[in-house]
C-alpha cells in the first residue's frame, strides 16, 4: 500500500495533505524519516509515525463475497422482522455494508466491505461495473425479444443501456436467459423482461464485476481473493 493512502485512510488528511507531510519530512517509517513520494508500506508490519506520534488505521479493511439466498433482505435491520444477509455473516465482527442491492427473492453474488471508497466507486454508474444475471422467464423469447433486451428497453422516463443477452436453454413453458449489463437500477432485469413480455419467475446474479459464486453454496461467504480485489480496484481506478 502506498504510504499516502495509508495516512489518508487513518484520517490524517487528504492524500494531497499527506503528500505534503511526507515532503516536509514529518512522516517516518520504522523510525526512518521519509521524504520521497510513492513509498510503499505494509500496514501489518511497518510502524508509521507523524510528528513522532504512531498512526494506526481504525479497522482492518475486509472484503466479502456472499452467495445471497432468496428470502433475505439486504439491510442491517429490517422493521418487518425478516432475515437479513447479516444473519449469514458468522465470524465477521466488524461493521460491513453491502455494495449495491439484491431483491428479497433474488439470489446470487453480493459484495460486502468496510472500504467506503471502493464501495462507492463500484456502485457509481461512471465506472460501468458489469453484473451478470440468469433469469428464468415465462415463455420463450424470440429473436426480436432478445434484440430489444440487447439494444435497450424503453420505459416512460428512461431507457435501459445496451446489454449482452443470450438464450441459455428453453422448454415449452419457460426459458433461461443470461443478461450482462453495467447498470444497476432497482429491479432492472425484472422490468426489462416484463417489458418484452416474459416476466421473471426466478432470478440469480451469477457474477458481480466478473466475480462469480458458482463454487459458493447459497448462504455461504468467503473473503475475496487478492487477485479479485486487485481486479476490482483496477476496474474503478484505485491503486494500492
Amino acid at each position: 500500500m502506498r504510504l499516502n493512502r495509508f495516512l489518508a485512510q487513518a484520517g490524517i488528511g487528504s492524500r494531497r495533505k499527506c503528500d505534503l507531510l511526507i515532503e516536509q519530512g514529518r512522516v517516518s517509517v520504522n523510525d526512518a524519516p521519509v521524504t520521497q513520494l510513492g513509498v510503499r508500506i505494509d500496514p501489518e508490519k511497518d510502524q508509521i509515525t507523524v510528528d513522532g506520534q504512531p498512526v494506526r488505521v481504525g479497522e482492518r479493511l475486509i472484503y466479502i463475497l456472499l452467495n445471497k439466498p432468496a428470502g433475505y433482505v439486504v439491510t442491517a435491520h429490517d422493521t418487518h422482522g425478516r432475515k437479513t444477509v447479516f444473519d449469514l455473516l458468522n465470524g465477521i465482527h466488524q461493521r460491513v455494508f453491502p455494495v449495491g442491492r439484491l431483491d428479497l427473492d433474488t439470489q446470487g453474488a453480493l459484495l460486502l466491505t468496510n472500504d467506503g471508497d471502493l464501495a462507492f466507486r463500484l456502485s457509481h454508474p461512471r465506472y460501468q461495473v458489469p453484473k451478470t444475471y440468469l433469469a428464468l422467464v415465462e415463455g420463450v423469447p424470440d429473436k426480436a425479444d432478445l434484440e430489444r433486451l440487447c439494444q435497450g428497453v424503453h420505459f416512460d422516463n428512461w431507457t435501459s443501456s445496451a446489454a449482452q443477452v443470450r438464450l441459455v436453454k428453453a422448454s415449452a413453458r419457460d426459458a433461461m436467459v443470461e443478461i450482462r449489463l453495467c447498470e444497476g437500477r432497482k429491479r432492472q432485469v425484472k422490468k426489462m423482461c416484463q417489458a418484452v413480455g416474459h416476466p421473471v419467475k426466478k432470478l440469480w446474479r451469477t457474477a458481480f464485476a466478473g466475480i462469480g459464486v458458482a463454487d459458493l453454496p447459497p448462504g455461504r461467504w468467503r473473503p475475496l481473493r487478492k487477485s479479485e480485489l486487485r481486479d476490482l480496484k483496477n476496474l474503478v481506478g484505485l491503486t494500492s
